[in-house]
């Protein structure tokens, strides 16, 4: 593949994540419930657990870049290549750890993102056939498996979370912490490496290709529309719905209208019809399935936005290719924003931001240079790489991201 060619394809994989990031950016800002009803707004319709999937679907992607592309490495070569993405997530974990202990309510991914870095590692080696059959089987498998293990670690482990974010002192009780990272926190790494391994399998493919990238919007729509409808049924005709309102867990809750943003403060253990919903961030196959159906129409669209001139959406893309400094910076700027009296609107803390970001995307896209913290993973993960043999790290050199 010509240098020409996969420059297009890397512009159009970081309008993606540029995508990803403005995305949880608005849900972090924005209400998402109509004030004084139980309405959901446009943005919690549009972008809640469609934006972070994205963002899990791009790194799935980025992972399989790293290693080869549609054509995986092996031997020594995958070795390196799996002991710089190593070194990449324990940076991430740190920063996550970091942000962590941040006064915020924002539901801070870095950690569990890491971690999920690091549960890729024995895939990072399979060829395209028999990635795809385990993404498959992940993601239809792993939400019965959270449903099944979660009664259990609520008798087990307690608490069974950590309450909030992951931060260092959550070292000290690693039975909580790690329930939180699999099954019981906000991005449960059980059920969300199926987003990681749909998009290694995404990465696999000759993502120059008008084929491909025309079937990944094609199929993602498919995937997309086809769960909506499933999940219509299932609580409507075949009394999903009916039988979920039954439950202990449902009494005294909205339900019908939780089901559109978050069933997370509802407990899901009596019915097995909780696995019919498809509600964000429910871990549900459905759930997976939509959102990661999003995700690949998304890059898909950026793909063939991009195939004639890979500036075409330099406002996403420039900012797409720093997303941990500007997630890390995003963080921070709300932790201070929601602590000012009055309150500032939301369209102007969000809009500032995103003009900020974008002009630093650019910025730094015009300086040929990449943000801190991206120069910081970059430059520790090819000295990771480069650590078993010095002609090994060269070549590692010229294929790396």
């Amino acid at each position: 593949m010509s240098t020409q060619s996969a420059s297009r394809r890397l512009s159009g994989i970081d309008a993606a994540r540029g995508i990803a990031l403005f995305g949880m950016m608005s849900t972090h800002v924005f209400p998402l419930y109509v004030p004084g009803t139980a309405s959901a707004t446009w943005i919690a319709l549009l972008f809640t657990g469609r934006a972070s999937a994205l963002f899990a679907v791009v790194a799935g992607i980025g992972l399989a870049l790293l290693t080869g592309g549609s054509s995986p490495r092996t031997g020594r070569s995958l070795s390196m290549d799996r002991r710089g993405i190593a070194v990449r997530a324990a940076i991430i974990l740190l920063v996550g750890l970091v942000l962590g202990g941040v006064e915020t309510n924002i539901a801070v991914i870095l950690f569990h993102y890491g971690i999920l870095f690091l549960l890729a590692l024995p895939f990072t080696g399979l060829r395209l056939p028999a990635l795809a059959a385990w993404a498959l089987g992940w993601t239809v498998l792993s939400p019965v498996a959270a449903f099944l293990v979660r009664p259990w670690i609520e008798t087990a482990v307690l608490p069974t979370d950590v309450g909030g974010n992951p931060m260092f002192e959550h070292l000290l009780v690693p039975s909580t912490l790690l329930a939180d990272i699999l099954v019981t926190g906000y991005y449960p790494a059980l059920q969300w490496l199926s987003y990681v391994l749909i998009g290694m399998v995404i990465g696999r493919l000759r993502l120059a290709g008008l084929g491909v990238q025309c079937a990944l919007v094609a199929v993602g729509l498919a995937a997309a529309v086809g769960t909506k409808l499933i999940g219509s049924y299932l609580l409507g005709p075949a009394g999903g719905l009916a039988a979920l309102l039954r439950t202990p867990e449902a009494a005294g809750y909205p339900l019908e209208a939780m089901l559109d943003v978050s069933v997370r403060q509802i407990g899901q253990g009596t019915s097995w019809w909780w696995l019919a919903i498809g509600t964000p961030h429910s871990g549900t196959v459905l759930d997976l399935a939509h959102t990661a159906g999003s995700a690949a129409a998304v890059v898909g669209v950026c793909l063939l936005l991009t195939r004639r001139s890979p500036r075409a959406l330099l406002p996403l893309s420039a900012p797409g290719s720093m997303t941990l400094t500007l997630y890390a910076l995003h963080i921070s700027i709300m932790s201070w924003a929601d602590q000012l009296l009055p309150v500032p609107e939301p369209s102007a803390v969000f809009w500032f931001q995103a003009l900020a970001f974008v002009a630093l995307g650019i910025v730094f896209h015009r300086l040929n240079t990449r943000g801190p913290l991206e120069l910081l993973t970059s430059g520790a993960s090819r000295a990771a790489r480069s650590g078993l043999t010095p002609e090994a790290g060269r070549g590692a050199g010229r294929t790396g991201s």
